[in-house]
Order: structure tokens, then sequence, then C-alpha cells
């Protein structure tokens, strides 16, 4: 039996995401095959396919960081999952398919009855969100943060989040995306049109407690103005990498670590990065998912889905996101 799967053979734009079929996987000692119904697409994602993201596999491989999907098929000896159960799991690599075989350690059950592509959205969106507040800024209720790209898929769980935390929040986003934001019960700023540094102080007096900042190069140092003191900035990217170029990526690199050293009562963190140290850890990732899967069960986070796009147009779902041309997470369908 063949499948489908996105592979990428050589870094470059959308075009490099090729559509091939393969036999079906078998999967090994301590796996099971899973049917993929939906993977997550997110900026990481553009990072990998541009050759800019650590640790990619030797090409040609499959993107996908994430996914929701259905256990096909048991390796001998599995019994903690059953086959036709719903699990998610973070993958890094891989989840832009049909199917793939996965250890079952790294499979973290879905209660029945959710949306998968709601469901896949937790899986690197909330939970990066999730730890951004509480693992990484530590927040308290009654804080004031900025949240940069506030229109995105990690920006709208952070406002989910955040308004469950009880936070006064301020987020970035072009205008067509405001009326979003402010549904979600932050405070819009055209980050093109205003500057956002002098926007701040005059809604705020003083300043934010926290910014969430995934611009990263020297935006991170006009994040750190928009602190109070006692305040936190937290990076956890460098989109600007596409318009900056990797130079002045590196000197934003140098600005942070210069205001780590700067005695005046506020805090720039390490970048942080999902899974990775000092914030996080696949099993953290794991525990997290779980919590914010009954969250959605709840019905007390509801994810915005901007998107549903068919494995076979994950290329047009990049560009979509390249273009910041949506508001909230893009989906892939790879099966029904």
């Amino acid at each position: 039996m063949k499948y489908k799967r996105i592979v990428i053979s050589r870094y470059g734009g959308p075009e490099v995401l090729q559509v091939v079929e393969d036999d079906l996987p078998e999967p090994r000692s301590g796996e099971v095959r899973v049917k993929i119904l939906r993977a997550g697409v997110a900026f990481t994602d553009i990072l990998i396919r541009e050759g800019l993201f650590p640790g990619t596999p030797r090409k040609p491989f499959s993107p996908g960081f994430d996914l929701v999907g259905l256990v096909d098929k048991l390796s001998a000896g599995v019994s903690s999952v059953k086959q036709g159960q719903v699990v998610a799991s973070l993958t890094k690599f891989g989840s832009y398919a049909e199917y793939i075989c996965l250890p079952v350690t790294e499979l973290v059950p879905v209660p029945s009855g959710l949306d998968p592509a709601e469901a896949v959205s937790l899986v690197l969106s909330y939970v990066t969100a999730y730890q951004l507040l509480h693992r990484a800024a530590r927040v308290k209720a009654g804080e004031r943060i900025l949240i940069h790209g506030a229109g995105g898929g990690v920006g709208t769980a952070l406002l989910q989040l955040g308004k469950l935390s009880g936070l006064e929040m301020y987020g970035t986003a072009s205008a067509g995306k405001h009326e979003l934001v402010a549904g979600l019960g932050g405070i819009p700023i055209d980050y093109k049109k205003e500057d956002f540094v002098e926007r701040i102080r005059s809604l705020t007096g003083d300043g934010v407690d926290v910014v969430l900042d995934p611009i990263g190069g020297l935006h991170w140092w006009r994040s750190y103005k928009t602190l109070r003191k006692g305040g936190r900035l937290v990076p956890y990217g460098a989109s600007s990498i596409f318009t900056e170029g990797k130079l002045k990526v590196g000197l934003g690199f140098l600005t942070l670590l210069l205001m780590k050293l700067i005695p005046d009562g506020k805090k720039a963190l390490w970048l942080f990065g999902v899974t990775g140290w000092p914030y996080s850890s696949p099993e953290l990732c794991r525990e997290d998912l779980r919590m914010l899967l009954t969250l959605l069960e709840q019905r007390k986070i509801k994810p915005v889905i901007a998107e549903r796009v068919p494995l076979v147009e994950a290329a047009r779902a990049h560009d979509l996101l390249k273009r910041a041309a949506v508001g909230g997470k893009i989906v892939l369908i790879c099966n029904e």
C-alpha cells in the first residue's frame, strides 16, 4: 500500500515542498503507526524548509512539527495504546504525511469528540504559549504583557491563555487582525503604522511587565525598552532573519547578551525553544499538552483556525503563513 507525504530534497521557497508516494512504513519495536488526521503549520517549518533550523535531518526528509491522528498499527509488545485511539505528538519532523511511525512513549492520548484541527493547534502553538507564560515569564494575575505577532497561531494562543490568567494584554498585529486581537481580550497595536514603544508608553504610563518577542534581531532591544522595572523580555524566535539577514540577527543576539548585563532592574531571559533547556523538555511538553487538552475538552480555550489546507497543498499553506495573510493557526488535512 502506498501513502503520500511532503518531502524536502533541497532548501528554498515553498516550491521545494514536493508530494511523493512511498510504501506504507512498518512500526519497529516500541513503535506504533499513526494515520495522521491533521498536522500543524508553523513558522518553524519555514525555517526548516529554508535550512535555517538546527538538527534538520539529512535530505530528503519530511517536515512537520506536530500531529493528531489515529493509532493504525501496533508493534509487538505495545499495549499502552489501542488501535483506533486518537493521539497527538510533537514530532519536530515528519508530520506532513498521511502516515508515520513513532515511539509509543511520544504519544499523548486525545479525549474523544474533539475537533482534530483544534487539538493539533495545542501541540506546538498552545504548548509554546503556555510555557512562555508560565515556565519562562512566570506571569502573575494583573500583570501587563505585550505580545508580538498577536494575530498568529502562538499569538492567539497567548491571548486566550493570558486571559485565563488574568493578564492585561497588548498585541502588535497588522490592521486586518485587530478585530481578532481585540475579540480575544488584547489591545491591538498596528506595528506598521505605530511605534509600538511609544504606543505602549502612552497606553500604560510606565511600560509592561512581560514582552514575548518572536521577531529577533535588534527588535529585541526595542521590546526591552517597553519594560517597566521588574519586567522580563522573553525572546522565542528570530523571524526577522528573512528581512534583516543573518548578520543583523547575529548583532541582535549580541544585544540580547548585553541586555542581560544591564543593572536596571529589568531582565532579558534566555532564548526560549520548545522542548529545550532551561524552560522546557519533551516530558514537560507532554505534561502541558495533557493539561491543555483538558482545557479544550472543557471549552475553556478554543483555538482560532485560520485555514484548513489539504496536505498536497502544503506549499500554499507555507505561502499564506510567510505572508501573514491569515489570522490564527493553519492546519493541514492529511486524512479525513
